[in-house]
């Protein structure tokens, strides 16, 4: 049922993605933006905590679950280390996507050539 629950959820994401696009003017990057920032303010209420515990990887695989890790991290230093530990945290979870986002792009750059 897990699988389940996470097609649908990654796939209602994509679905709302699609039809904001289709229907405004707003660029990928803004529709990018939204769901990171709709990811953290899920997060801040612990709602999206229970839409993981529901469709499981599913929920952590689209760009609504990089604004959760950043908010949740910050949040969960912030109760230690109080106002500093929330610089701290806030890429506690996300680094490692991030630097193997880094090392891939610079291997994948050296591969491949540019159009223009």
């Amino acid at each position: 049922m897990i699988y389940l629950n996470a097609f649908i959820f990654a796939g209602l994401v994509c679905l709302i993605g699609q039809i904001i696009l289709d229907n405004t003017k707003l660029t990928p990057g803004h529709v990018t933006t939204m769901f990171v920032v709709i990811g953290a303010f899920l997060d801040i209420f612990s709602i999206y905590d229970k839409i993981v515990k529901w469709a499981g990887g599913g929920a952590l695989v689209p760009i609504t679950s990089f604004g959760h890790l950043l908010i949740h991290g910050a949040l969960v230093k912030a109760k230690k280390y109080g106002f500093v530990g929330l610089m701290m945290g806030m890429f506690d979870l996300t680094s490692s996507g991030i630097i193997a986002a880094i090392i891939i792009s610079f291997f994948l750059s050296l591969i491949f050539k540019p159009k223009s």
